[in-house]
């Protein structure tokens, strides 16, 4: 049985960004493994790191990341995948990025996170031994991504990466932010067509993250409106060789 290990920055942007690829991989027998690295709790949050909860309407007092990470295990049972995997590293505002601004500027100095991440990576990467693994081009541009990115290039791994476009910032702009953009520009740009199962599997993985719909969307309608600008396409940057068949690939 193939493994997939699909690595995301946050408790959403694998199921919004290549969810029905991981909704069709699950359903053609691949063993599929969604980590999440930046899902720690922290006691107390305050500044703009507990604005990030009260504007989405929870109150101080609610462990804001342990309802996330509940909705992201939701999100994998509505994809048809195992229990995700949890990382316990802490999100930018826990780590000095102190407004919206600073989330989508360059990555602070004193941000030493991809260093403290690339060995908990290398060591998930051998415990599970993918066939394939799945990770962020970080467009958008926010930090969390782009240290994402960097931790798991500095492994130099050997084995295929399909290098997802993050949704929904693909789709806020017309020429969405890309600071890691000469990284990806020289390599193969496959496509994954979704059908109508994987279609439905991933708009339902995604509305699971209720904390996170209406701040990202907007609502529900809001959601079902981003969704449909994608045309049922997934759209993905590869490096290495994919040796495994991977359902709905237009290797273009």
């Amino acid at each position: 049985m193939p493994t997939a290990l699909a690595l995301s920055p946050h408790l959403d942007d694998a199921a919004f960004s290549c969810g029905g690829l991981l909704a069709r991989l699950a359903q053609a027998g691949w063993r599929v493994v969604m980590a999440t690295l930046f899902t720690g709790s922290v006691a107390d949050p305050e500044g703009f790191a507990l604005a990030c909860q009260l504007d989405k309407g929870l109150p101080a007092e609610v462990d804001y990341m342990a309802l996330r990470r509940a909705e992201d295990g939701a999100a994998a049972a509505e994809l048809g995948i195992a229990p995700p995997l949890h990382l316990p590293f802490r999100e930018a505002p826990h780590r000095g990025y102190g407004s919206p601004a600073a989330l989508f500027s360059d990555t602070r100095a004193d941000d030493g996170i991809a260093t403290d991440l690339a060995p908990v990576l290398a060591g998930l990467i051998a415990a599970e031994s993918p066939d394939l693994i799945l990770a962020p081009q970080a467009i958008g541009g926010h930090v969390d991504h782009v240290q994402a990115v960097r931790a798991l290039r500095s492994l130099a791994v050997e084995g295929p990466i399909l290098w997802w476009r993050d949704f929904p910032y693909t789709v806020r702009d017309v020429v969405p932010r890309a600071p890691l953009a000469d990284l990806f520009a020289a390599l193969a740009e496959p496509t994954v067509t979704l059908d109508a199962a994987a279609q439905g599997r991933k708009r339902a993985a995604c509305a699971a993250y209720a904390s996170q719909i209406g701040f990202q969307f907007g609502g529900e309608a809001g959601l079902d409106a981003r969704l449909a600008r994608e045309g049922g396409i997934e759209r993905f940057r590869l490096s290495g060789a994919l040796d495994a068949a991977i359902p709905g690939l237009d290797a273009g």
